[in-house]
């Protein structure tokens, strides 16, 4: 407790020195040796499992210390372990271009949405996207500026989601995005503001401005389906999109005459073309 003067007559003193007592330590902070703290180890340590300073002979005290040590050797490379295995879960989940989740990853999470739909009713949405025009980017400006854009399709994307929604590369210049708790109508409003961002921001390569554009195709998720159908139906509403059999602002790719490519397949050979308009 603390004593305060509150003015007039002499300052409250203590009676004596107050000393510590057992293992506790000075009261200054001063650092104290090795030695001291290996002390005090093994005090602690003889305090916890009941040894009294008799049994606390100098093989014990040896001994406890040497116990006591290899403990911080272990606690340390489970640190690192826990490090090593956090590395290895992100590198195994990330795509190894863009900074998005892999295919694998991005299905497992689209497997826990549907699961999420089917037990509790939430409604979400699947969008698929293909980028416009990836080959005559990279016959004009290189295979590094097709990464390029690439990359940039992904990064305004990611800056453009809720935290809760997911990202996900499918393969050669094909995205999707998983929005949480979103029917229909608020994906496909997504989508389109989406595709007519990444229209309104070219990729500057090099000094050169390179336009990117992209089509895409909204499902919703509907209890109990598959996630391989809700993929299948959001790549055919892409695709049919991008064949401009429908009204959606996307972009069109009348010489487009094949599926899009498969998750493991090349970029998309599609003629490049204007981008979305903004809804």
């Amino acid at each position: 407790m603390k004593v305060r003067n509150t003015g007039g007559g002499t300052p409250i003193t203590p009676a004596g020195p107050i000393t510590p007592t057992g293992p506790v330590g000075p009261a200054t902070p001063v650092r104290p040796a090795a030695g001291v703290q290996a002390g005090r180890r093994v005090g602690d340590v003889a305090t916890v499992i009941g040894l009294s300073e008799v049994d606390l002979t100098p093989k014990v005290k040896e001994a406890i210390d040497k116990l006591m040590a290899e403990v911080e050797n272990l606690r340390g490379e489970l640190d690192v372990a826990r490090k090593r295995v956090e590395y290895l879960e992100q590198l195994a989940d990330e795509d190894a271009l863009v900074p998005v989740l892999n295919r694998r990853a991005f299905v497992r999470e689209l497997t826990r949405t549907a699961s999420f739909a089917d037990r509790y009713g939430i409604t979400s949405s699947v969008i698929y996207f293909d980028m416009n025009g990836m080959k005559q980017i990279n016959d004009r400006w290189g295979h590094a500026a097709g990464d390029q854009a690439l990359h940039h399709v992904a990064t305004v994307l990611v800056n453009s989601v809720r935290a809760s929604d997911v990202v996900g590369r499918l393969g050669g210049d094909e995205f999707g995005l998983i929005l949480t708790q979103s029917d229909g109508e608020t994906a496909a409003a997504k989508a389109a503001s989406l595709a007519a961002e990444i229209a309104a921001q070219p990729l500057n390569w090099r000094g050169e401005t390179v336009p990117v554009a992209v089509a895409y195709g909204v499902h919703t998720i509907v209890a109990g389906e598959k996630v391989d159908a809700a993929l299948e139906a959001a790549d055919r509403a892409m695709y049919m999109n991008k064949r401009g059999a429908d009204d959606a602002p996307v972009a069109d790719a009348p010489n487009a005459d094949g599926p899009a490519s498969n998750a493991d397949g090349p970029a998309s050979n599609a003629p490049a073309a204007a981008g979305p308009s903004a809804k």
